[in-house]
């Protein structure tokens, strides 16, 4: 059996965290890494627990969790935990910020178990996932604001990562962009690591907010 996963879980509400510990504990894939009630005990839960997979309530006393995910990030651990933000709201500024911040996506906390399950193997194996009813709105949140990014980073690009910067900006799936370019899911995946690499982004939400910003799609 491969190593387990660690999942660490941020939340104010005890009930909640009651809830989601059971869940996580119930796979046999997963391993419950510790938990915090509010942004500050958020990032000592980081340094000390080094979970592979950080869930974080965004609304929470002391620190919230956009502040939170950027100290995390900031503290530059030897393995950064990839932080899911769980949220009340479909989509507000606070997600896209936590996004900016470094998350690496964020689900709707009445989301189905089974989803959340899936969202933290997903974030963990290095993608991004972002709640579907919102995705829309979300990148609107990014268009709105003046660009972060030159365009210019992408002359770092060589033509064939530029065709899949452009497929992966789009949101399509590793799969998809392997069938549309005739590759192999496994030549497009280390495609994704050298742009990533070379535009100094963490993950595949990073990527498509950076492409929105930049109005490299619409």
């Amino acid at each position: 059996m491969s190593e387990r996963i660690r999942v660490g879980l941020v939340d104010d509400q005890a009930l909640f965290r009651a809830g989601v510990r059971m869940l996580i504990e119930s796979q046999a894939d997963l391993e419950f890494a510790g938990e915090a009630s509010n942004g500050l005990e958020a990032v000592q839960l980081a340094s000390s627990a080094r979970p592979d997979v950080l869930l974080m309530d965004i609304r929470m006393p002391e620190l919230d969790g956009v502040a939170a995910t950027a100290r995390i990030v900031e503290l530059g651990l030897g393995s950064t935990p990839r932080v899911l933000v769980l949220t009340t709201f479909d989509v507000d500024e606070s997600a896209a910020r936590a996004i900016q911040a470094g998350a690496s996506g964020f689900v709707l906390k009445d989301a189905d178990p089974e989803f959340l399950l899936a969202a933290i193997r997903t974030v963990h194996a290095g993608n991004a996932v972002i709640a579907a009813s919102a995705t829309r709105r979300l990148l609107e949140q990014f268009t709105a604001q003046e660009p972060r990014r030159a365009p210019v980073e992408l002359q770092a690009l060589t033509a064939r990562e530029r065709q899949i910067f452009d497929l992966a900006a789009r949101a399509l799936s590793n799969s998809e962009i392997a069938e549309h370019e005739y590759l192999s899911e496994a030549t497009v995946k280390t495609h994704i690591s050298r742009v990533l690499a070379k535009l100094s982004l963490r993950d595949r939400v990073q990527l498509v907010a950076f492409a929105y910003e930049n109005g490299l799609v619409e």
